[in-house]
């Protein structure tokens, strides 16, 4: 297996929705001071934040706990010439169901759901670090 710079798409895919997400923050902040249901103080203590800006401020805490490893996987794979097809298509896996978590959790927030699709993605990053292993092995 060769190492491909096709690795860093999906990096960049994950980059864009942590920047998405970020906007998104922002916006409902800004939207529940413009609604009146909260002030620019509010925002010193995330307690008091209102529960849509709350959430998706949680969702951006997400996105710094197990992309963590994805970005530190595809980086090592790359690095040990392991990125290849099936690097790639796992970098993408993730990259897909981390969007679909995101979503479920800035919509609808269903608990369930959202647990069932972390653990897909904990699988699949798991499937990463695997595929590192095999090749340094």
């Amino acid at each position: 297996m060769t190492s491909s710079t096709a690795i860093f798409w999906p990096v960049l895919a994950q980059v864009l929705l942590i920047y998405t997400i970020y906007v998104t923050v922002s916006a409902r902040r800004i939207g529940a001071i413009k609604a009146g249901t909260a002030k620019p103080s509010d925002f010193k203590v995330p307690a008091i934040e209102p529960e849509a800006s709350a959430t998706a401020v949680r969702n951006l805490s997400n996105q710094f706990e197990l992309p963590v490893l994805f970005f530190a996987a595809c980086l090592s794979l790359y690095v040990t010439g392991a990125a290849g097809t099936s690097a790639v298509v796992a970098a993408w896996a993730f990259v897909l169901v981390r969007v679909v978590h995101a979503y479920v959790h800035l919509t609808s927030n269903r608990v369930l759901l959202r647990r069932r699709l972390f653990i897909v993605s904990l699988a699949v990053n798991l499937v990463q670090w695997l595929l590192l292993a095999i090749h340094i092995a």
